[in-house]
Protein backbone atom coordinates (compact mmCIF):
# COMPACT_ATOMS: atom_id res chain seq x y z
CA UNK A 1 0.00 0.00 0.00
CA UNK A 2 1.40 3.26 -1.07
CA UNK A 3 1.15 6.30 1.30
CA UNK A 4 -0.25 10.05 0.55
CA UNK A 5 0.04 13.20 1.66
CA UNK A 6 -2.60 15.62 2.29
CA UNK A 7 -2.21 19.09 0.23
CA UNK A 8 -3.92 20.99 3.31
CA UNK A 9 -2.84 19.86 6.39
CA UNK A 10 0.51 17.63 4.91
CA UNK A 11 -1.10 14.52 7.45
CA UNK A 12 0.33 10.91 5.90
CA UNK A 13 -2.03 8.31 5.54
CA UNK A 14 -1.94 5.10 3.26
CA UNK A 15 -3.22 6.09 -0.70
CA UNK A 16 -6.65 4.28 0.10
CA UNK A 17 -8.58 2.73 -3.32
CA UNK A 18 -11.52 4.93 -4.10
CA UNK A 19 -13.34 3.96 -6.98
CA UNK A 20 -15.07 6.09 -9.97
CA UNK A 21 -16.11 9.77 -9.11
CA UNK A 22 -15.44 9.36 -5.02
CA UNK A 23 -12.84 11.52 -3.07
CA UNK A 24 -10.36 10.74 -0.89
CA UNK A 25 -10.89 13.17 2.50
CA UNK A 26 -8.36 13.59 5.44
CA UNK A 27 -8.86 12.19 8.99
CA UNK A 28 -7.20 15.08 10.34
CA UNK A 29 -8.25 18.09 8.06
CA UNK A 30 -11.15 17.03 6.47
CA UNK A 31 -10.22 18.59 3.03
CA UNK A 32 -10.23 16.63 -0.24
CA UNK A 33 -7.02 15.02 -1.12
CA UNK A 34 -7.62 14.00 -4.09
CA UNK A 35 -11.08 13.03 -6.87
CA UNK A 36 -11.52 10.02 -9.04
CA UNK A 37 -13.03 11.62 -12.10
CA UNK A 38 -15.59 8.92 -13.93
CA UNK A 39 -14.32 7.75 -16.67
CA UNK A 40 -11.91 10.38 -17.26
CA UNK A 41 -10.04 8.95 -20.03
CA UNK A 42 -13.12 8.74 -22.03
CA UNK A 43 -14.44 12.73 -21.26
CA UNK A 44 -11.08 13.85 -21.54
CA UNK A 45 -10.29 12.57 -25.35
CA UNK A 46 -13.82 13.10 -26.24
CA UNK A 47 -13.07 16.93 -25.10
CA UNK A 48 -9.53 16.87 -26.50
CA UNK A 49 -10.83 15.61 -29.74
CA UNK A 50 -13.25 18.60 -30.07
CA UNK A 51 -10.21 20.51 -29.38
CA UNK A 52 -7.99 19.33 -31.97
CA UNK A 53 -11.01 20.05 -34.36
CA UNK A 54 -11.48 23.52 -33.33
CA UNK A 55 -7.51 24.21 -33.21
CA UNK A 56 -7.42 23.51 -36.66
CA UNK A 57 -10.53 25.52 -37.81
CA UNK A 58 -8.54 28.34 -35.70
CA UNK A 59 -5.89 28.08 -37.85
CA UNK A 60 -7.21 27.51 -40.93
CA UNK A 61 -9.48 30.68 -41.38
CA UNK A 62 -9.58 34.18 -40.82
CA UNK A 63 -9.52 35.69 -36.99
CA UNK A 64 -10.58 39.01 -37.57
CA UNK A 65 -11.39 41.34 -40.91
CA UNK A 66 -10.90 44.96 -41.13
CA UNK A 67 -12.23 47.24 -43.21
CA UNK A 68 -10.72 50.78 -43.90
CA UNK A 69 -10.84 53.09 -46.22
CA UNK A 70 -12.31 50.55 -48.67
CA UNK A 71 -9.83 48.05 -47.85
CA UNK A 72 -9.79 44.93 -46.45
CA UNK A 73 -7.66 42.96 -44.14
CA UNK A 74 -7.62 39.84 -42.84
CA UNK A 75 -5.66 38.43 -40.30
CA UNK A 76 -5.34 34.83 -38.69
CA UNK A 77 -3.59 33.25 -35.33
CA UNK A 78 -0.62 33.07 -36.92
CA UNK A 79 -0.16 36.39 -38.48
CA UNK A 80 -0.09 37.91 -35.59
CA UNK A 81 3.52 36.24 -34.82
CA UNK A 82 4.42 37.36 -38.36
CA UNK A 83 3.48 41.11 -38.32
CA UNK A 84 5.78 41.17 -34.88
CA UNK A 85 8.52 39.57 -36.20
CA UNK A 86 8.79 41.89 -39.22
CA UNK A 87 8.80 44.65 -37.09
CA UNK A 88 11.93 43.37 -35.80
CA UNK A 89 10.40 42.41 -32.10
CA UNK A 90 11.31 38.78 -32.39
CA UNK A 91 11.18 37.72 -28.72
CA UNK A 92 7.70 38.93 -28.55
CA UNK A 93 6.94 37.09 -32.08
CA UNK A 94 8.58 33.81 -30.97
CA UNK A 95 6.69 33.86 -27.32
CA UNK A 96 3.13 34.56 -28.94
CA UNK A 97 3.53 32.01 -31.41
CA UNK A 98 4.82 29.67 -28.72
CA UNK A 99 2.03 30.16 -26.64
CA UNK A 100 -1.23 30.39 -28.87
CA UNK A 101 -0.11 27.85 -31.08
CA UNK A 102 3.23 25.43 -30.17
CA UNK A 103 1.98 24.83 -26.81
CA UNK A 104 -1.60 24.33 -27.17
CA UNK A 105 -0.95 22.26 -30.51
CA UNK A 106 1.69 19.97 -28.36
CA UNK A 107 -0.57 19.88 -25.46
CA UNK A 108 -3.70 18.16 -28.20
CA UNK A 109 -1.18 16.14 -30.09
CA UNK A 110 0.37 14.45 -26.71
CA UNK A 111 -3.02 14.07 -25.15
CA UNK A 112 -4.37 12.20 -28.13
CA UNK A 113 -1.27 10.14 -28.90
CA UNK A 114 -1.67 8.86 -24.82
CA UNK A 115 -5.43 8.71 -24.64
CA UNK A 116 -6.61 7.51 -27.61
CA UNK A 117 -4.81 4.23 -27.44
CA UNK A 118 -6.09 4.03 -23.87
CA UNK A 119 -9.54 4.16 -24.98
CA UNK A 120 -9.08 0.78 -26.95
CA UNK A 121 -6.76 -0.84 -23.96
CA UNK A 122 -3.44 0.14 -25.73
CA UNK A 123 -0.17 2.22 -24.47
CA UNK A 124 1.88 3.27 -27.85
CA UNK A 125 5.48 3.20 -26.93
CA UNK A 126 7.05 6.67 -25.45
CA UNK A 127 3.44 7.38 -23.62
CA UNK A 128 5.06 7.76 -20.12
CA UNK A 129 7.12 10.73 -21.91
CA UNK A 130 4.51 12.30 -23.70
CA UNK A 131 1.83 12.30 -20.51
CA UNK A 132 4.75 13.50 -18.66
CA UNK A 133 5.39 16.30 -21.32
CA UNK A 134 1.76 17.42 -21.10
CA UNK A 135 2.46 19.10 -17.53
CA UNK A 136 5.56 20.83 -18.94
CA UNK A 137 3.62 22.58 -21.89
CA UNK A 138 0.54 23.27 -20.63
CA UNK A 139 1.41 26.22 -18.15
CA UNK A 140 2.78 27.95 -21.43
CA UNK A 141 -0.26 27.56 -23.22
CA UNK A 142 -1.97 31.03 -22.40
CA UNK A 143 -4.74 31.45 -25.22
CA UNK A 144 -7.20 33.31 -22.96
CA UNK A 145 -4.38 36.14 -22.55
CA UNK A 146 -4.30 36.17 -26.55
CA UNK A 147 -7.76 36.22 -26.86
CA UNK A 148 -8.25 39.45 -24.19
CA UNK A 149 -5.50 41.42 -25.97
CA UNK A 150 -7.93 40.56 -29.12
CA UNK A 151 -11.05 42.32 -27.59
CA UNK A 152 -9.09 45.21 -26.07
CA UNK A 153 -7.64 46.10 -29.51
CA UNK A 154 -10.84 45.36 -30.96
CA UNK A 155 -12.48 47.90 -28.82
CA UNK A 156 -9.70 50.34 -29.47
CA UNK A 157 -9.77 49.90 -33.17
CA UNK A 158 -13.95 49.90 -33.36
CA UNK A 159 -13.77 53.76 -34.00
CA UNK A 160 -11.49 53.67 -37.18
CA UNK A 161 -12.22 50.78 -38.87
CA UNK A 162 -15.18 48.25 -39.31
CA UNK A 163 -14.49 44.98 -38.09
CA UNK A 164 -15.64 41.57 -38.82
CA UNK A 165 -15.14 38.83 -36.06
CA UNK A 166 -14.12 35.58 -38.06
CA UNK A 167 -14.70 31.91 -38.02
CA UNK A 168 -11.47 31.47 -36.01
CA UNK A 169 -12.66 33.86 -33.76
CA UNK A 170 -15.20 31.60 -32.54
CA UNK A 171 -13.48 28.57 -32.84
CA UNK A 172 -10.81 29.95 -30.78
CA UNK A 173 -13.01 31.29 -28.22
CA UNK A 174 -14.62 27.77 -28.27
CA UNK A 175 -11.14 26.47 -27.69
CA UNK A 176 -10.28 27.69 -24.82
CA UNK A 177 -13.18 26.27 -22.41
CA UNK A 178 -13.05 22.97 -24.07
CA UNK A 179 -8.79 22.57 -23.20
CA UNK A 180 -10.45 23.82 -19.51
CA UNK A 181 -13.05 21.29 -19.77
CA UNK A 182 -10.47 18.61 -20.38
CA UNK A 183 -7.82 19.62 -17.69
CA UNK A 184 -10.57 19.55 -14.90
CA UNK A 185 -12.36 15.72 -16.27
CA UNK A 186 -7.97 14.85 -16.86
CA UNK A 187 -7.37 11.99 -13.69
CA UNK A 188 -3.30 11.58 -14.49
CA UNK A 189 -3.51 9.27 -11.40
CA UNK A 190 -5.80 7.10 -13.31
CA UNK A 191 -3.69 7.16 -16.56
CA UNK A 192 -0.41 6.60 -15.09
CA UNK A 193 -2.34 3.53 -13.52
CA UNK A 194 -3.95 2.44 -16.73
CA UNK A 195 -0.62 3.01 -18.61
CA UNK A 196 1.49 0.86 -16.25
CA UNK A 197 -1.16 -2.06 -16.48
CA UNK A 198 -0.74 -1.92 -19.76
CA UNK A 199 2.86 -1.96 -20.17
Amino acid sequence: MSVIGCHHCDAICDEPDIPDGGAAICMRCGGTIFRRQRQTVEYTLALITAAAILFVVANAYPFLSFEMQGQITQTTLISGSVALWEQGRFAVAALVFMTTIVAPALEIGLLLYVLAPLHFGRALPGAVIAFREVERFRPWSMMEVFLIGIFVAVVKLADMADIVPGIALWAFGLLIPTLAGAASFLDAEIVWRRIGDLK
